[in-house]
């Protein structure tokens, strides 16, 4: 399998406004709906949703903006029979990861590329079957399938490499990011999703529903960046972790009762025989006041060799915008939507985004 590397993509002012369908209106979701709406250079084409509250209802009344005109679906047929140049693809989680696959491929067989906010960044590291399925989708309609975000989608995979060119010699890279979910409001998210106020027991870290979701969609940052760094791994493995909050600690979802889960560390390895080259550690927190979690950058880069480096990097909240959306949000919307041109360029076929110089092994 091969996948496309893009480097160039069209003016938006060499041609029309990107035509765009938003796929789901979480808080993500609705992040990106909102930078589409109040994009120049973009057009909203259709909103499809999941809540029978939302299904009727203008795009721009869900967004809180204008009357847009694009009226919320739940159908997918609906969907399939517009005219568009992408598809903004943010549904929540689900288990399995897989779940969104159907609806993914019968978008990119209808023709419209997607991107997504939730998996498929490198479908390769997750069986050449599972990649080769996608593809055929994106062949059957001429389409382009890429995944991209912050975590995974910038940090391993474009960050990190840019970092190593700094080096002469590798030995080890770690990608570390921890995200205070204290004041998450979604309390289906945030105890079934995320694991949090879980008893220790229930937890399966090994073959679990959480340890197989997180894994799968980590598991890709390791393996894009492998990929891109030229590195030959001989295998992939999880290490994932928990820690327990030491009292009731209370958060905007509920309690997290004392002695349940109140931090999850979703940790990927890539090794090369039994060294560990790459790690991946993605660590959800409840709070300042879990054990270890006392202190932290939101994201680390920390790269060992000829000359070791170690990068810290915080997301500040913007001021007075007079909305809940968090700092995250905006930098995902606009990793989304900067994302389009070099998408609605590429050759058909499963995408990576432009790379700059990087570490590059020296040949044997």
């Amino acid at each position: 399998m091969t996948e496309t590397a893009v480097t160039a993509a069209a003016s938006p002012s060499q041609r029309r406004p990107y035509r765009v369908i938003q796929w789901a209106t979480g808080a993500m979701g609705k992040t990106c709906l909102r930078s589409v709406i109040d994009h120049p250079d973009l057009e909203l084409a259709g909103l499809y949703v999941y809540s029978d509250a939302k299904a009727g209802r203008d795009a721009g009344d869900i967004a809180r903006r204008e009357p847009t005109g694009v009226m919320a679906t739940r159908s997918i047929d609906d969907i399939l029979a517009l005219e568009a140049d992408v598809v903004l693809h943010c549904p929540l989680l689900k288990f399995p990861y897989n779940a969104h696959d159907d609806d993914v491929c019968r978008l990119l067989a209808s023709g419209k590329n997607v991107i997504s906010i939730n998996n498929y960044f490198h479908p390769a590291s997750l069986g050449e079957a599972h990649a080769e399925r996608l593809k055929a989708s994106c062949e059957r309609g001429g389409s382009t399938l890429a995944g991209t975000g912050i975590n995974p989608g910038l940090i391993a995979e474009r960050f990190a490499p840019v970092v190593s060119g700094l080096l002469t010699e590798l030995e080890s890279l770690l990608c570390r990011e921890v995200y205070d979910c204290i004041d998450m409001p979604n309390a289906n998210y945030v105890f079934d999703v995320m694991g949090m106020g879980a008893r220790p027991e229930e937890v399966d870290l090994e073959n679990g529903p959480l340890a197989t979701l997180f894994g799968a969609m980590y598991r890709q940052c390791v393996g894009a960046l492998a990929e891109r760094l030229e590195l030959p791994l001989t295998d992939i493995r999880n290490d994932h972790q928990v820690t327990l909050a030491p009292r009731d600690i209370k958060a905007r979802a509920g309690t997290i009762r004392a002695g349940t889960v109140a931090a999850t560390n979703w940790q990927i390895h890539g090794l090369i025989g039994e060294r560990r080259v790459i790690t991946h550690s993605v660590n959800w927190v409840m709070g300042g006041d879990v054990p270890g979690y006392e202190q932290f950058s939101h994201w680390e880069v920390s790269l060992r060799g000829k000359p070791g480096i170690d990068i810290r990097m915080d997301l500040v909240e913007p001021e007075n915008t007079g909305v809940k959306t968090t700092a995250v949000q905006y930098g995902v919307a606009g990793m989304v939507t900067q994302a389009i041109p070099h998408v609605v360029s590429a050759p058909p076929g499963l995408m990576t985004f432009p790379g700059a110089p990087h570490y590059t092994p020296r040949l044997s």
